[in-house]
Parts: structure tokens; sequence; C-alpha cells
């Protein structure tokens, strides 16, 4: 098995050594030996990178993306969190493009007075029925 040098995994994976010294220290990843000073790591340090880095753009805290490694640093990810974090997502999807219509409108709107348009009191009624459906949602959990 061929180690790799901090530098290498840093030039391979696009994460900074420092970055990686402090996953280390989260208990992400684990160092198998140093040469020097240097900290080396085995070749599958960079697929629990790649995961690391899809827990983060997946909304997850570096705590959570530790708690999803299990012994040898295999994943053990539970179907029901990420399931849970893809509904969470696409909620937060709708309201962004809910919002993304109304801001339109208010852009382009030739009314002289937005309030006097019938287009933005939907939109403005439809922003209600979203954030009630978040704040619904949020009282379940």
């Amino acid at each position: 098995m061929k180690l790799l040098d901090i530098g290498e995994v840093a030039k391979l994976s696009g994460v900074k050594p420092s970055t990686l010294r402090y996953y280390e220290e989260k208990g992400l990843i684990q160092s198998l030996s140093r040469n020097g000073l240097r900290r080396q790591y085995g070749p599958g340090v960079l697929e629990q990178l790649s995961l690391i880095a899809l827990g983060k753009q997946g909304g997850f805290a570096l705590d959570d993306i530790a708690a999803m490694f299990g012994p040898g640093g295999r994943p053990e990810i539970l179907r029901e969190d990420v399931q849970a974090r893809a509904e969470d997502m696409r909620r937060q999807a709708q309201r962004l493009e809910a919002l993304s219509e109304m801001m339109h409108h208010v852009a382009v709107c030739p009314a002289e007075n937005h309030m006097e348009c019938e287009k933005f009191q939907q939109l403005l009624r439809l922003a209600t029925r979203v954030q009630r459906r978040g704040a619904a949602s949020k009282a379940k959990s």
C-alpha cells in the first residue's frame, strides 16, 4: 500500500493541509504514519474526503459527518438521515423558487403600486402558504 504525503492528498483532493489536519483532529480522517513531520495517509483518505465534501454540500455538520464513518473510516450512512436532509432541501428549493418568482415580478411589474397588482397579490398569498408549511414542518421536528 502506497502512503500519500499530506501535500499529495491536498493536491489530489483540493483540500488545504490545514483543513486535513483539522479533519484529523475532528476524527474524520486518520493519518497512518509520519515521514518526518509530514503526515502520511492511506489511499482510502481520498474517498473519505469525497464523502466529507458531499456531506458538507448536503448541509451536514462535521460532527454529523464524523458519525457517518464506522470503524476503519468506512461509511455507515443512515438512509433516514439522508432522506430527511433531501426533503429539507426540496422544501428549501420550493421556497427559493417562489421567492425568485416574486422578486422577478417586482422588478418588472408594470403596476404603479405593487399592492394593486393581482399577480403580486397572488405571489404574496403563495409566499404565506409556503411560510406556513415551513413553520408547520419545523414544529413537527
